[in-house]
């Protein structure tokens, strides 16, 4: 089974993440940046299907140089390959364009994202990809089987699940609860070291770096006010006072 898993580079949940003072973006400087969470699944779920059917996984990512760390870290999980197409930033379409661009020769049965990357949080590259390819897509899938030319997906809603049928090739989103994503193990980080990755320049791709959508300003979100304490000894009062509080103040009663 030909499989492809695209890859992220996201800053570490635990970042302390600071906008820019002109709001043109993030401050960059000091952030860890690490493997979007749940392109971690997919990852996972791409390394499952080639244990149990054989075949290669391939891992894409878009990024700037640094975006090279996350290929190597799929890599030592157990990804056979990688692709790095260098770009310093992109919109969701032109980075589904640029994926969609690479995807097309390696001509996979299976194409593998996140449901969402938790920077921009825009959950829209997968399915963008999917339709550039002209293949079908699941998404936000918890639960996967693939064999004999088609996938068996689960895929949440609200009070059930849906079971979906599709065949292949196609495009599968995944979702927190598929799978648990392996750690890199110390033979695998030095494996990773001699597998090869593939450097592609989006522009040589003829994919366009000027954005469709333009992000105009990043505000911080607005600082929390103080919180108040209510005083005094005589329970009644305290709840009087702050049933005032929330009526008159929060208004939320």
């Amino acid at each position: 089974m030909n499989i492809v898993a695209c890859v992220k580079q996201v800053p570490d949940t635990e970042a302390l993440i600071k906008v820019k003072a002109d709001g043109s973006g993030i401050e960059e400087g000091g952030i860890k940046w690490v493997m979007n969470p749940y392109d971690e699944y997919g990852v996972e779920e791409a390394l499952k299907l080639k244990e149990a059917n054989g075949g290669e996984v391939t891992v894409v990512s878009l990024g700037p140089a640094r975006a090279m760390e996350t290929i190597r870290t799929a890599l030592a999980m157990g990804a056979d390959k990688g692709v790095h197409i260098t770009i310093d930033d992109a919109d969701e379409y032109n980075t589904a364009a640029a994926l969609a661009a690479v995807i097309k020769g390696i001509n996979p049965d299976i194409v593998l994202c996140g449901q969402r990357a938790i920077d921009n949080d825009s959950t829209q590259v997968g399915s963008i990809l999917a339709e550039l390819l002209g293949i079908p897509q699941v998404t936000i899938v918890t639960g996967l089987e693939a064999a004999n030319g088609k996938i068996k997906a689960i895929k949440p809603i609200e009070g059930a699940q849906l079971v979906i049928e599709s065949p292949m090739p196609c495009v599968v989103t995944a979702q927190k609860g598929l799978n648990e994503p392996r750690y890199a193990s110390l033979p695998g980080i030095m494996k990773a070291k001699k597998k090869p990755v593939d450097v592609k320049d989006a522009a040589a791709l003829g994919i366009s770096v000027e954005p469709k959508a333009k992000i105009i300003k990043m505000t911080p979100p607005p600082k929390r006010a103080a919180g108040k304490i209510i005083g005094g000894d005589d329970p009644a009062a305290k709840a009087a006072e702050l049933a005032k509080l929330l009526r008159e103040e929060a208004k939320v009663i």
